[in-house]
């Protein structure tokens, strides 16, 4: 038992849940002729991509010190993957009837392929930080996942609250309203360290803000699925009246941009590993 044991199990048994409404999915599907499904499908994907990511990262990082920093580089990346994965899915059913079809709409997958790549980057590059500069290393790693969730729900804020159409307004929106909560719930756990650090040592195996963070962070993408289900099924019938579903090519497009550049970015900043001398980023972990 150590402070990563339930670090580890708080994501490895939402994967496996996630992975069955997946695979379920999968079955129920049409894949080849139902192209309406394709972004639900890859927002799935990509919510049993994260969960199981994480769970090995806090299971190997303790390898060595340089394992540690890699294994955080790929969970940054999972996150990023989750992020395009729900962009793909909100402007595919849950964009406001007033959005559809407008330049914010056109560009809004690509620009999330963009804050993906960059928030990769920049997450990676807060390591580097930890030691001669804490502070701004945690500001920078905030901002890095701040800022693309921020892009995602953008459709989600102008929806709940601005002045959303009729077909937005149906049962999911209670799930958006839980899934923000949840989110933000979340990124203040991450940011204040609580409750650890009002009771220092009587939470370092159960009960600590990481802890506490994993499970918001999933019952988060657990309404959010529910949400993104909801409108996909009660708002079918409008969307494709109105829009024009992904093709194949956009989808496989993004998701590869995001990979190629994503895997790039974190195989640049591990071979920066080795390249710096031991006591500059080893002679503290954190």
């Amino acid at each position: 038992m150590t402070n990563e044991t339930l670090n580890i199990w708080t994501h490895l048994l939402p994967f496996w849940f996630f992975a069955w409404r997946f695979v379920t999915a999968l079955y129920m599907t049409d894949i080849k002729n139902d192209s309406y499904s394709w972004p639900m499908l890859v927002y799935m994907c990509t919510s049993c991509v994260y969960p199981l990511v994480s769970s090995c990262a806090h299971t190997f990082s303790s390898m060595s010190k340089n394992a540690r920093h890699i294994c955080y580089f790929l969970d940054y990346g999972a996150v990023n993957f989750f992020s395009l994965g729900s962009a793909i899915a909100y402007s595919a059913y849950t964009f406001p009837d007033a959005l559809m079809g407008t330049t914010f709409h056109d560009y809004y997958v690509a620009l999330a392929v963009l804050n993906t790549i960059l928030s990769t980057g920049l997450s990676c590059y807060s390591r580097f930080l930890e030691i001669q500069k804490p502070r701004l290393c945690k500001v920078i790693r905030v901002l890095a996942f701040a800022y693309p969730y921020t892009w995602d729900s953008l459709p989600i804020f102008y929806r709940l609250f601005l002045f959303p159409g009729e077909s937005a307004q149906n049962e999911a929106t209670s799930y958006h309203q839980k899934h923000m909560i949840m989110t933000l719930l979340a990124s203040f756990l991450y940011s204040a360290h609580l409750p650890e650090r009002l009771a220092p040592g009587r939470f370092d195996y159960i009960g600590h803000s990481h802890q506490l963070f994993h499970v918001c962070v999933i019952l988060a993408t657990h309404m959010q699925m529910e949400a993104i289900l909801l409108d996909k099924t009660l708002r079918k019938e409008w969307l494709l009246a109105t829009s024009k579903p992904f093709s194949f090519s956009q989808i496989a497009g993004a998701i590869l941009l995001c990979i190629i550049f994503s895997l790039s970015n974190i195989i640049y900043f591990s071979a920066a590993l080795y390249r710096i001398p031991k006591p500059e980023l080893h002679k503290k972990e954190t």
